[in-house]
């Protein structure tokens, strides 16, 4: 099985390519002439992520929160893919969930998964049923970057320890998922929040994955069949 992987996981770095020229061009960056004309909305989600970053080194690092979010999140995962909890443990030393049955995204879920931006987006998606949201969207925009910050600090310092997670999947398919899965969610969030839409986003995508295939052929010895 770990051979397979290691094979999707080279297939999958071209999707990684494109994922992330497409958040680029979801957040607005590449659609200004100049760092003046970045949207607030851009600015607002940078701010958010350095925002948490400052936090980072002026507190303690909120280890049990963060504990917390990555077992729900196996959890989560685990009973969306029909697995049973039988067991949560949580505290500042660490936690455990014991499920009926595993697999490679319950396992990898806590590194690709930003728990407390999927409660962002929930919660803005319950608001929005009921209040005009448009003029907070630049709060909303920092939200996100402040979870996603979080989850991305604390996801780097558990990558650099020993993961059994990592490990068990490899490293090429384990990492090539975590960053593939993070970006799509992020952009995800972006398109509910933001002003793309989901065709900009499929757009995007679609239009990298078409340059790296163009790309592809030009350095690769391949002829094209005669049909």
């Amino acid at each position: 099985m770990r051979p397979l992987k290691f094979i999707v996981g080279l297939m999958l770095l071209p999707v990684l390519y494109a994922a992330a020229r497409a958040l680029v061009d979801v957040a607005g960056m590449t659609r200004s002439e100049s760092i003046r004309d970045v949207s607030f909305d851009t600015w607002s989600l940078v701010g958010g992520f350095v925002f948490w970053l400052i936090l980072a080194f002026l507190m303690r690092r909120p280890i049990r929160t963060y504990v917390l979010g990555h077992e729900l999140t196996h959890a989560l995962w685990g009973t969306m893919l029909g697995a049973r909890i039988r067991k949560l443990r949580v505290s500042a030393k660490g936690g455990s969930v014991q499920l009926s049955k595993t697999n490679f995204l319950i396992t990898l879920a806590p590194y690709f998964f930003p728990f407390y931006t999927f409660l962002v987006l929930v919660l803005y998606g319950v608001l929005l049923i009921f209040f005009e949201m448009n003029n907070y969207r630049p709060f909303w925009m920092s939200l996100i970057g402040l979870t996603w910050g979080f989850h991305v600090t604390f996801t780097i310092a558990m990558l650099l320890e020993r993961q059994s997670d990592i490990l068990d999947n490899g490293y090429l398919f384990s990492y090539v998922v975590i960053l593939l899965a993070n970006i799509l969610i992020l952009c995800v969030g972006i398109v509910i929040v933001g002003l793309p839409a989901l065709e900009d986003l499929v757009g995007s995508i679609c239009g990298h994955l078409e340059s790296v295939r163009v790309w592809a052929f030009r350095i690769l010895p391949i002829e094209a069949q005669p049909p």
